[in-house]
């Protein structure tokens, strides 16, 4: 860390700002493919990481799922949707077990993780016996297996995050 400092110190003012405005490029082409992921899928977040087994064999923990929530889509019995729950910061990835559908044009609809033995209602907030569609992050229409591992690795062992930025940082000084 004192050599990445040290680098700085020796750096002019011309070569900090090239620096500086590099960093700034990267962090807003990011967000701007996120939000251009956003607009184009509907989803607020399009790319989400299965961190759990309760959707094996469908999906395993670290598989990275693409979704949409397109309003024209009608929720069906069988969709793998991913939704939020109220009091919960971690959305969940289940299927769609029930709809109910009233005369009013209103779904809602019950879900269940593919390996658990009962449906969701325990998990749903206090009083809550169906999801309704504004509930729902997206549903998934692909996956990439085990590429989101590494997030789950960074949360389950913090040392290894700070270990990975070092090594990157020790990459982009070289």
């Amino acid at each position: 860390m004192l050599g990445f400092f040290d680098d700085i110190r020796r750096m002019n003012k011309r070569q900090l700002l090239y620096q500086g405005l590099n960093f700034g490029m990267i962090v807003s082409s990011a967000l701007m493919i996120w939000k251009g992921l956003m607009v184009v899928t509907g989803s607020e977040s399009p790319i989400v990481v299965v961190l759990s087994g309760s959707m094996e064999p469908a999906f395993h923990r670290g598989d990275l799922l693409f979704l949409t929530n397109r309003v024209e889509d009608p929720i069906r019995v069988g969709d793998i949707v991913v939704f939020k729950v109220e009091g919960r910061d971690i959305p969940i990835v289940h299927r769609v077990l029930k709809l109910h559908e009233k005369e009013n044009g209103e779904v809602k609809f019950l879900t269940k993780g593919d390996n658990n033995s009962v449906d969701d209602r325990g998990l749903y907030a206090q009083g809550q016996l169906w999801l309704e569609k504004k509930d729902v992050v997206g549903r998934a229409r692909g996956f990439v297996p085990y590429v989101g591992i590494v997030t789950i690795l960074m949360n389950d062992y913090p040392k290894l995050k700070y270990g990975v930025l070092c090594l990157l940082d020790r990459k982009s000084v070289v």
